[in-house]
């Protein structure tokens, strides 16, 4: 395997004022081909589950013949235009959140959403929107990291839930740990109550999966709590999610997007595909619990798990 360098963030802002990449706002149809860069360099969002794709990616790369390095940049606003410059190569995105994002880039905030729970429609939406910009979507895998909803696996067996449906039909009043915004975003309060006919009570406003949320719902205090698909940590608090039967969440799914020009090639295509059919949503919850829950580094987790599954040798 090809040794990896670890740029900073402060190289990106360096660079930031002299990227020689495409027009970065709406210029029109980029018309570079489709490159194949010797070195590539991998950004990662600076958050457990992004660093351990990041690491994946660059791993598979490696074995597949390119030198990589690794760039952490915790900010969209800045590592979205470094992808379009080139600065970044390849970065680990989610479909409908990216969709949404660049549509409000490239309309303005008051843009209509374009990501939704149905996955080609939204993909479609997502290449209208990243073609002009000189990016590639690599297709999306069997991964998702989409907002959830967990209660106590108590409160599951006495009321007989596994789905949100269940949920609605046992009329039960629910108070919800989540951010402040979940009474006005569609996926949360209001899509709860209008999709599943559930009664909020309230919102509790203690932050999506954080700490202090779930233990509201572990004490009793809520009944139920937003966190995400790949929570790795919810058998801590005797959390289970109840399954969104009626698709309510938006299609998450994880989808590498990258510089065209410089990664864009097929070689790129074939090293980072052989992830789609393996890693599973169950997969990456369990590598962020490694991380996060055993303290084991991104890059040991991401390197044992392509090794037992026969993608790294």
């Amino acid at each position: 395997m090809r040794a990896r360098t670890t740029v900073t963030v402060a190289a990106l802002l360096a660079l930031t004022g002299c990227s020689t990449g495409p027009s970065l706002e709406n210029r029109g149809a980029v018309t570079a081909p489709p490159g194949d860069s010797h070195h590539l360099t991998i950004g990662s969002a600076g958050f457990t589950e992004s660093d351990l794709l990041a690491q994946m990616y660059a791993q598979l790369l490696n074995q597949a013949g390119y030198k990589t390095s690794l760039l952490t940049v915790a900010n969209r606003e800045l590592y979205e235009p470094a992808l379009e410059s080139g600065q970044i190569d390849v970065v680990p995105e989610y479909a409908a959140t990216f969709a949404d994002w660049l549509n409000a880039k490239t309309h303005g905030a008051d843009a209509q959403p374009v990501g939704s729970p149905d996955l080609d429609a939204t993909m479609k939406s997502l290449r209208k929107l990243t073609a002009p910009r000189g990016l590639t979507l690599l297709p999306p895998g069997r991964a998702v990291d989409q907002n959830a909803f967990a209660v106590t696996a108590a409160y599951a067996r006495q009321h007989h839930l596994t789905t949100l449906s269940d949920l609605g039909d046992a009329k039960l009043g629910v108070r919800l740990a989540a951010g402040d915004e979940c009474v006005q975003r569609p996926y949360c309060e209001p899509g709860l109550k209008k999709v599943y006919g559930i009664d909020i009570t309230g919102v509790d406003p203690k932050g999506v999966g954080t700490t202090q949320a779930k233990r509201a719902v572990q004490d009793g205090r809520d009944q139920m709590v937003l966190t995400t698909t790949t929570d790795a940590t919810l058998d801590q608090f005797g959390l289970v999610l109840l399954a969104d039967d009626r698709h309510l969440q938006n299609a998450d799914y994880v989808v590498p997007v990258v510089n065209r020009s410089r990664a864009g090639g097929a070689g790129v295509a074939k090293a980072l595909g052989r992830l789609n059919g393996v890693l599973t949503t169950a997969d990456l919850a369990d590598l962020n619990r490694q991380a996060d829950s055993w303290r084991r580094l991104p890059a040991d987790v991401a390197r044992t798990y392509l090794k037992d599954k026969g993608l790294l040798k």
